[in-house]
């Protein structure tokens, strides 16, 4: 279990009803039935509300008297939210559904356009702090298998440390959505059997632009991971189409 599930009763009532929302099951506009509800989760009404806030402080759902609690349209949800995000990656059942690929397509252009933006203020503005902590995560991603949680979250790690390395506090917060998408796209990825290519070569070569001062270097080698990364997302969907 994950984010909210670990909290408990409350928190697994949390998910329960936000992953129904997020897979359609209650649509936008529809009206909750918190009896029936109660009554599928097995929860107190106490525990069942409680829940219900937080969803509606994320913009999920809203109240009104007579109408009772109902699913709010989804431009008003709170998308950026790190728990709205990830409830939208495991809600889709892979990268061949209509909201899996939606969601990888989004990733890939969020992507397309932050790091490569934030890797030239890096190589620009990176610290030797900043270095030691990149190399840190390339070691580590050298240590790890090329497939499991290892290598899941020594990639988190250095993409991370790459958006810090950009001294740029709003940039810094966008790690919220790569990590959330970078981990649901290679969970994708490990659990589909393929074999992608060695990562360590090109997140070296984006690490050695930073270290070298070369903002159009690291720019270049960002584009180039990135490119490789949707190479290995196509041969996932390739698969899946011949079988």
């Amino acid at each position: 279990m994950s984010g909210y599930a670990r909290r408990g009763v409350h928190g697994q009532t949390v998910e329960a009803i936000a992953h129904r929302v997020l897979s359609g099951r209650i649509g936008a506009g529809d009206t909750l039935d918190l009896g029936a509800l109660q009554s599928e989760l097995g929860v107190s009404l106490t525990v069942l509300r409680e829940s219900l806030k937080v969803l509606a402080a994320k913009g999920m759902v809203d109240a009104r008297q007579k109408r009772g609690t109902f699913v709010r349209p989804r431009a008003d949800w709170h998308l950026l939210d790190a728990d709205v995000l990830r409830w939208q990656f495991e809600s889709a059942d892979g990268p061949d559904t209509g909201a899996g690929n939606a969601l990888l397509r989004d990733l890939a252009e969020v992507r397309g356009i932050v790091e490569p933006a934030a890797v030239r203020l890096a190589a620009e503005r990176r610290t030797d702090a900043d270095l030691a902590t990149l190399d840190d995560a390339l070691a580590a991603m050298e240590r790890a298998s090329e497939i499991g949680d290892e290598a899941v979250d020594a990639d988190l790690a250095f993409h991370r440390a790459l958006l810090a390395a950009s001294h740029n506090e709003m940039l810094e917060r966008m790690e919220m959505v790569i990590a959330t998408g970078l981990a649901y796209r290679d969970r994708l990825v490990h659990a589909s059997g393929h074999r992608p290519q060695n990562p360590v070569p090109s997140h070296r070569a984006v690490l050695d632009m930073v270290r070298a001062c070369d903002a159009d270097g690291a720019e270049a080698a960002m584009r180039a991971l990135l490119e490789q990364s949707a190479r290995d997302l196509d041969e996932i969907r390739g698969k899946g189409a011949a079988g």
